[in-house]
């Protein structure tokens, strides 16, 4: 499903779905995985370590088209 495709500070959510960082940055804001939210890396460390502190109970990823 994820074609080896390196995923660093991975935050699974619904189905198998992840918010991750992504060494692309330019193409941010354009759709180019299997449905993961993609994260600039510097945010998507920041993002790992708040659910880390706080937990996954208490994490809320709502995805808005």
């Amino acid at each position: 499903k994820y074609d080896n495709a390196p995923m660093p500070h991975s935050v699974f959510f619904k189905g198998g779905y992840a918010v991750h960082a992504t060494n692309f940055v330019k193409r941010l804001g354009q759709p180019a995985s299997h449905g993961c939210v993609r994260l600039h890396p510097v945010n998507a460390a920041d993002f790992y370590q708040l659910v880390e502190i706080f937990g996954p109970a208490n994490t809320r990823i709502v995805i808005v088209k």
